[in-house]
């Protein structure tokens, strides 16, 4: 027990909370427990914090929006999502560049605001992201400016995500017709790709060993955060139980109930 309280202790003094949204701080469209004491204790210690997400959908504005829904009162720029994170790499590859893009509002508005402007005729790259408005004409439109150069780009490589009907395809599984059609590999930039934790810590003024990222997946949050170099928190709130942790051939830094477990006793 000595050894587990020095252990929280140690989480407790990182001056940085890289924390992933869906099956943390909410599932669905119901806020998890703890999360109004562990933002209270982020605000009253000084820690800064960013929300890390994979899905590319929404804005942060949207973000916010959802969370004030809940009941939680978190600014704009605490939201870093995939489509913000593909939007910087694109603009440090190519400035002013133009994109093919089959996605919703997170990942145009991201993009936009990088100088990138839209093109279905002759793109510098086809950008995927997470959509309801997928359809045939699109794959199609996609599949041959692929074939006739444009980079193919994935926001984030997630096969699967959540949704209030279940289990729907996330990007990896939509871009695979486009990769399957012309040969091409996508690059994916969203988690478990180390650049969008150096992003996020760009993001937070901070050095690796001052944070920590909080996630509820183990082949994205938690592998991330190892071969980022950034100790990892595996909350059970989320979709990974003990049991599924044990498939894996790495482990987290910590293992939490959820994220009200490290405020502690007060």
């Amino acid at each position: 027990m000595g050894m587990e309280k020095k252990n929280m202790e140690k989480l407790r003094a990182k001056k940085a909370f890289i924390c992933d949204m869906d099956g943390v701080i909410y599932h669905g469209n119901r806020l998890l427990p703890g999360v109004n004491e562990f933002l209270q204790w982020l605000r009253k210690n000084d820690r800064e914090f960013l929300f890390l997400t994979n899905n590319s959908s929404r804005t942060p504005r949207e973000l916010r929006e959802k969370l004030l829904r809940l009941g939680v009162d978190v600014e704009e720029d605490h939201f870093y999502t995939s489509a913000l994170a593909t939007a910087m790499f694109l603009k440090s590859q190519q400035p002013n560049g133009s994109a093919y893009v089959i996605g919703e509002s997170g990942l145009t508005n991201a993009l936009y605001e990088a100088g990138f402007t839209m093109n279905d005729s002759d793109p510098d790259y086809v950008v995927m992201g997470e959509t309801s408005s997928y359809n045939y004409e699109k794959l199609e439109c996609a599949a041959q400016l692929v074939a006739r150069g444009a980079k193919l780009i994935g926001t984030n490589p997630d096969l699967t995500g959540p949704s209030e009907k279940g289990i729907v395809p996330a990007t990896g599984a939509l871009i695979s017709p486009i990769e399957l059609t012309t040969g091409k590999k996508a690059y994916f930039i969203g988690k478990p790709n180390p650049l969008m934790m150096r992003q996020a810590l760009k993001r937070l003024g901070c050095r690796r060993e001052e944070a920590v990222i909080i996630g509820d997946r183990m082949d994205t949050d938690i592998i991330a955060g190892i071969e980022a170099e950034i100790n990892t928190v595996l909350v059970l709130s989320g979709v990974c139980s003990r049991k599924d942790m044990e498939q894996f051939p790495y482990r987290p830094t910590y293992i939490l109930e959820g994220v009200g477990d490290i405020p502690g006793e007060k």
